[in-house]
């Protein structure tokens, strides 16, 4: 990662990965080669969805996607931990699905309890680069503190290099 004091010079070439102190609540930050219609395209297609989220070497399976306000989604990974093969799903609600701004929740099905209400924004850098800031807040201190130990941060930098590459093959 890369950043300065400055936050109009800041750039996150990789993904920044934060607790917030004050609430519980995950912050990520991630710069783009892409505009925000691409990003807003690689979380809402479920085709391109598909092809991104997780860690490398972890298939999703869309088993439902209804994108817009009101809408739901779910989907089921697959894949193997180098040790076995395991099999997993999640599923949310979205509240707000518009170009610059998607408002969901995100839920484990390991542990349905633990529902996030997450907030993606995608601002525009005016330098041909958008800036994607996703919000998590979860239930408690410490269904936060086990996503970040969950080892989450392989699926984030996996899925985002994943995009990166999507944008560079003019596929997004």
């Amino acid at each position: 990662m890369t950043t300065t004091q400055d936050a109009r010079t800041t750039r996150y070439t990789e993904a920044a990965i934060e607790a917030d102190e004050k609430v519980p609540a995950i912050h990520i930050w991630r710069d783009f080669a892409a505009t925000p219609a691409q990003l807003f395209r690689a979380h809402t297609d479920p085709e391109l969805f598909a092809r991104w989220i997780g860690p490398t070497g972890v298939g999703a399976d869309i088993t439902h996607w209804d994108a817009r306000d009101g809408g739901s989604w779910s989907y089921t990974a697959r894949g193997s931990d180098g040790r076995e093969d395991f099999e997993t799903s999640f599923h949310g609600c979205f509240h707000t699905v518009r170009e610059d701004r998607i408002v969901q929740t995100f839920t484990w099905d390991g542990m349905p309890d633990g529902v996030s209400l997450e907030t993606l924004t995608f601002e525009d850098l005016g330098d041909g680069r958008t800036r994607l800031h996703a919000v998590s807040l979860c239930g408690s201190f410490e269904d936060r503190d086990a996503w970040l130990r969950s080892g989450m941060e392989v699926g984030v930098d996996d899925g985002y290099a994943a995009i990166d590459t999507l944008l560079a093959d003019g596929e997004l």
